[in-house]
């Protein structure tokens, strides 16, 4: 493929993204604020009309925020590719460093540096003027960026050695490092997934164990019935941090574990956190956590596949604003171009991710209504839907293209069929 071709097809594909996400955040926004007056009928009894209005204020806020990061975003996208950002950044970093291991990691971390530090600004923006205002932060200034600390070690911990490693793979496993390379990433992330939970998570919240005998007992007979063992039930300092209330369960193998949020457990009855775990664990019983993890697995060969043919492409290069060294040492500078790169055109099928997740969590409410009575899950998802300033009235098209939970409306409609 010619190089200007590909330039106009990249700039055509990002001004598509850009356009497609500011339409449809527009239109959520609209939509949402026009149906701000009235609480849908199917919740009038239980949500109140103060409440609907906050939930939708909510949803605006954050969505207009969304609306400036895209534009913030394509811009920096376009700097880095087409205006020459990744060329100037490649240029004196291997007249630093040379294109060695180390220069080319240098030339990825200074791109992952720019755009995390050009995040930080929104991140601060939503965490403490957003949910602030929403009653939701408890996070002090001090967490924010300890957490953000610790984030950067963990990724350097992890992220330094595997890159080491996938770059010495594309030098020296020849035409086929692309499928050791997949090897070595699917392993990584099983490892990570057995350490998250034990290791990883701890450093950034406190877990107890359930204390609550009651619940206690509840849950392992749900678990007994449901043919689920984990290795604990925890419960999770999520206060300390947001007004957000959640469950999940985590990890892999034996290192499983169920995890509560203290904030759902004060809010919900012994019931109704029942039916939300109920729910969690029909992902598991419905092997939607290994479908998932599978099609991320398959999609990922395919596109580190992809990279071992373009890398090869001077074309590739040149139509994202870089020139390829003749003297070779490019592998950092194809991963960086392929990641800034791939999300743009990859955006287009993000309905189908949305749709599948959707399908999913449609199948755990109706094994949820299986185990425990669907009216308890009702009345856990309105008052968690209250709770986290949900809107009740999504605009349609937004919700095809981005939710991966189906809207309130629909998902309640379906269970009290089971009720």
């Amino acid at each position: 493929m010619p190089t200007l071709y590909f330039t106009v097809l990249f700039a055509i594909a990002v001004v598509a993204m850009v356009g497609t996400k500011l339409w449809l955040a527009s239109r959520q926004i609209r939509f949402v604020a026009a149906h701000r007056g009235q609480v849908p009928g199917q919740f009038a009894g239980t949500i109140a009309l103060t409440a609907h209005q906050r939930a939708a204020d909510y949803t605006v806020e954050r969505t207009r925020l969304t609306m400036i990061e895209i534009v913030v975003g394509a811009a920096v996208l376009i700097g880095l590719t087409l205006l020459g950002g990744v060329q100037a950044l490649d240029l004196a970093i291997s007249d630093w460093l040379g294109r060695g291991y180390v220069g080319q990691i240098a030339l990825i971390a200074a791109v992952i540096a720019i755009t995390g530090v050009i995040d930080l600004p929104f991140d601060y923006y939503r965490q403490f003027v957003i949910e602030e205002r929403f009653g939701f932060n408890r996070m002090g200034k001090g967490i924010f960026f300890a957490d953000r600390i610790k984030g950067l070690l963990l990724g350097a911990a992890f992220g330094l050695p595997l890159l080491f490693v996938v770059l010495w793979l594309m030098s020296q496993a020849g035409s086929l490092w692309w499928l050791w390379t997949w090897v070595v990433w699917v392993v990584f992330q099983l490892l990570v997934l057995v350490l998250y939970p034990s290791f990883i998570a701890p450093l950034f919240n406190k877990f107890e164990p359930l204390k609550d005998e009651a619940l206690v007992t509840r849950i392992e007979a749900l678990m007994k019935r449901c043919g689920f063992a984990a290795k604990g039930l925890f419960v999770m300092d999520g206060s300390r941090r947001s007004a957000h209330g959640n469950a999940y369960f985590t990890g892999f193998g034996a290192a499983k574990r169920i995890v509560f949020f203290d904030t759902l457990l004060a809010r919900l009855s012994g019931s109704e956190i029942e039916a939300v775990l109920a729910h969690e664990l029909g992902h598991f019983k419905r092997r939607h956590v290994i479908k998932r993890m599978a099609v991320i697995f398959a999609v990922s060969l395919v596109m580190l596949a992809l990279l071992g043919w373009l890398m090869q492409c001077v074309w590739f290069y040149e139509g994202l604003g870089v020139r390829p060294s003749l003297l070779g040492g490019n592998s950092g500078l194809a991963l960086v171009l392929f990641f800034l790169a791939l999300p743009v055109f990859l955006f287009f099928v993000t309905p189908l991710g949305s749709l599948s997740s959707r399908k999913h969590e449609f199948e755990a409410d109706a094994f949820a209504a299986t185990q425990t009575d669907a009216q308890d899950l009702v009345n856990a998802l309105v008052k968690l839907y209250e709770d986290n300033a949900s809107t009740l009235t999504p605009d349609p098209l937004y919700t095809a293209f981005y939710y991966s939970h189906p809207p309130a409306s629909q998902r309640i409609d379906r269970l009290l069929r089971h009720a």
